[in-house]
């Protein structure tokens, strides 16, 4: 795709785009069906063992990373739906009532639905009955005509004939350890049912039905995708060689496996890029990073436990009655109130049609690091509605990168329109596949009105500012390399406060009798601390500041005498410095307003008063103190 060389593009480019473009509703949430060979293999197969050593079946495996994901699913996102399939079963148990295909699922709710605690709770524990109540059995057998895997494809794709697929992203997770299911079968038998089971396969795509394979290798076997489901997943040569890595055989890594797979990006929303009058391309928006929060609170009814619903109601200050229209608002005008309705206030603030314009370009080296107000949206283009976007984009990118250059654009949103530079970021690719997408990051450029001075640098005179020596620095330097935080990443370290509430939520929706343990990665490494060679360099760092007697006197030190010492240091320096100011004089003239924040704290530390506060608020204590 990005082989096309931009003069090549834009040579060919006479086909008049429309001006009339298409803000298409992404899909708000996920429909998917978890499918899970039961076959006896899978029973009979066992893989590296858990924490403990002991040996798992792949079943279980499955089973417990299902589970471990619904989970975490049901806390995130609980307004997608998902069903649970097994196939190669004794009993059956759906829909069309098909052979060797089992819907799990549990009273009260259907097939295909949002996740339950009840069914968490019981799905987790359904390996201890299975065997009995649901059976295991091969559904592929050697003259016969059953074929449980075109049943349950067949299964998957009814339950996910719900929604449509502008409004949903429907998905088929398949869990198996066998890479041949028509292994036993052989001649036209086998030929016909691989046919049949393809095409089965193909009508769920062309419906929009994603369908994604997690195998499970076998001890001293690597699983083979290319004696069947490369055909079934459109898989060839280097999409084959690198889908055959993924294989896992221990639980930890289907389950890192299922995490990415589950929570793949998803589109915010589709926006147009205008580059000229006659020019506009088609552009996907997808969140890289954005903060995590608990979920929204649900208020319920007391008595029913139903949720409640909010209403919200006008009353005159006059009459005490309920308001019937719609309020207005005013904004005062020499004297006057200006009353506007609600429609005519979001006319005003309606700056532009909620399209991405191109102004210009510049050198990346204009674009600074703290031009960057918020995280950064990624950009991808889209044919689905303006063909050729593909083509232009390719374009655009080439030449940035070519150029070094990026381009300054306007971001129409209706909310907050702002100034944004697009950054073309090139493809990174290694052994184990992509690692970063072509594509370009729109950074959210501060206006003018945004960027504020820094008044000052310290809250030191010149004369008395501290300054660190050159062993100072020698001695910090040394403490650094020391503790230095070698191949660091935030993505290895989880919030422990919402890892600590996700565990309250899950133990008391289960009924568990104990919350999960939750390891805090945020806590400093102590043993590590520990060690000589840091805590040599952590002492000759104190010492080279604060000199021998760095315990006994040190404000930082454990203990009231060190804190006391330090609190009586800080107020004599800042008498010290505020009797160079003539404080009842700035009051009477009204110039205390022109100090700064910590002028005015050097008054109020002199005389033991409280410092915290805005500057207002900091003027106010002082004239009171003076009797003003």
């Amino acid at each position: 795709m990005m082989e096309l060389e931009p003069d090549e593009v834009f040579a060919d480019d006479e086909d008049d785009l429309e001006n009339g473009f298409y803000q298409g509703k992404e899909a708000s949430k996920e429909l998917v069906v978890y499918l899970v060979d039961a076959s006896p293999k899978m029973f009979n197969t066992t893989c590296g063992g858990d924490i403990n050593g002991h040996d798992e079946t792949h079943f279980h495996v499955a089973v417990s990373c299902i589970a471990q994901s619904l989970k975490t699913q049901i806390i995130n996102r609980s307004y997608d739906e998902i069903a649970i399939c097994f196939f190669n079963t004794r009993e059956k148990k759906n829909i069309q009532d098909l052979n060797g295909v089992y819907v799990f699922t549990v009273a009260h709710r259907d097939y295909l639905d949002r996740p339950t605690a009840r069914l968490i709770k019981e799905f987790d524990s359904v390996q201890e009955s299975f065997i009995k109540q649901i059976g295991s059995q091969y559904g592929i057998l050697s003259g016969s005509r059953n074929n449980s895997l075109y049943n349950a494809l067949w299964v998957a794709q009814a339950l996910l004939r719900k929604g449509s697929a502008k409004t949903a992203d429907k998905r088929i997770l398949l869990f198996t350890n066998e890479d041949d299911p028509f292994g036993s079968i052989n001649g036209i038998t086998k030929k016909d049912m691989m046919r049949t089971t393809l095409q089965r396969a193909k009508d769920a795509q062309e419906l929009g039905i994603s369908i994604e394979l997690l195998p499970l290798s076998r001890p001293n076997e690597e699983f083979n995708a290319s004696h069947f489901y490369a055909e079934l997943l459109g898989l060839e040569d280097d999409d084959l060689n690198q889908f055959m890595p993924s294989a896992v055989m221990r639980f930890d890594d289907l389950k890192n496996q299922l995490r990415k797979r589950i929570f793949k990006k998803r589109k915010v929303r589709r926006i147009t890029f205008t580059i000229a009058n006659a020019l506009s391309i088609e552009l996907n928006t997808y969140a890289l990073i954005r903060p995590t929060v608990p979920g929204q609170i649900t208020w319920l009814d007391s008595v029913t436990n139903l949720p409640i619903k909010t209403e919200r109601s006008f009353v005159c200050t006059d009459t005490g009655t309920l308001l019937q229209e719609p309020p207005k608002r005013s904004q005062s005008y020499k004297n006057e109130e200006i009353k506007f309705s609600s429609y005519e206030l979001s006319d005003i603030k309606r700056v532009s049609t909620g399209h991405l314009r191109l102004l210009g370009f510049k050198p990346l080296s204009c674009l600074k690091d703290y031009h960057n107000l918020r995280p950064t949206t990624f950009l991808f283009p889209s044919d689905e509605e303006v063909a050729g976007s593909t083509c232009v984009f390719i374009a655009l990118h080439k030449s940035m990168l070519k150029l070094k250059r990026y381009a300054v654009a306007f971001y129409g949103s209706s909310t907050h329109p702002q100034l944004v530079a697009l950054i073309a970021q090139d493809e990174i690719l290694n052994a184990g596949g992509q690692v970063e997408p072509p594509g370009m990051h729109m950074i959210y450029l501060p206006y003018s009105d945004d960027i504020r001075q820094t008044d000052e640098v310290h809250t030191y005179t010149s004369s008395t500012a501290p300054r660190a020596t050159d062993d100072h620095v020698k001695r910090a330097t040394a403490l650094m390399r020391r503790i230095d935080l070698k191949e660091f990443s935030v993505c290895q370290f989880s919030n422990p406060a919402l890892q600590r509430h996700y565990a309250m939520v899950q133990a008391m929706a289960l009924d568990e009798d104990e919350v999960p343990e939750i390891a805090d990665e945020t806590v400093p490494d102590a043993e590590g601390m520990a060690r000589p060679g840091v805590v040599k360099a952590l002492e000759e760092f104190k010492v080279s500041i604060y000199g021998e007697n760095y315990e006994e006197e040190s404000g930082l030190a454990v203990g009231g005498k060190g804190n006391t010492l330090a609190k009586k240091r800080k107020a004599e320096d800042a008498t010290k410095e505020s009797t160079n100011y003539d404080w009842s004089d700035l009051a009477d003239n009204g110039r205390l307003k022109d100090k700064t924040v910590a002028e005015l704290k050097l008054y109020l530390t002199a005389h033991g008063l409280p410092v915290a506060g805005k500057k207002e608020l900091l003027i106010n204590r002082i004239l009171t103190h003076l009797g003003k």
